[in-house]
């Protein structure tokens, strides 16, 4: 039976594995996602890194269809768009590549087709 809290979980399980592409630290907590940038410096001594609680909850003007949320509530996406919700977490921490694009790290993204340099004897 898919019941609301099994609906925000499963959101919440994808959202997770999609923001690993990011080098964020992710961790599941009983209130959401809490998802940080160990990589980028926070606004003060108490925040020392950009951190938020990703929440996965119906949205009321919406038919009570599920969505990803902010702490503060603003929304993000709808639960079934997963890797644009990962999108733009990541780009509100600020967790951008090695070659400063916000999107999956280098280390993450498919490799380059590779071309044989042997010789022929």
């Amino acid at each position: 039976m898919d019941t609301p809290l099994a609906r925000a979980q499963a959101g919440l399980g994808a959202l997770l594995h999609r923001l690993d592409l990011y080098d964020l630290d992710v961790r599941l907590k009983i209130d959401g996602l809490l998802v940080s940038n160990p990589f980028a410096d926070g606004c003060c001594d108490d925040t020392p890194e950009p951190s938020d609680t990703i929440t996965c909850r119906p949205r009321p003007d919406d038919g009570d269809r599920f969505w990803f949320a902010h702490s503060w509530g603003e929304w993000i996406a709808e639960v079934d768009h997963v890797a644009d919700a990962a999108l733009l977490i990541a780009t509100r921490l600020c967790a951008c590549g090695p070659d400063h694009s916000a999107g999956p790290s280098r280390s993450h993204r498919l490799p380059a087709t590779s071309k044989n340099t042997a010789t022929r004897p």
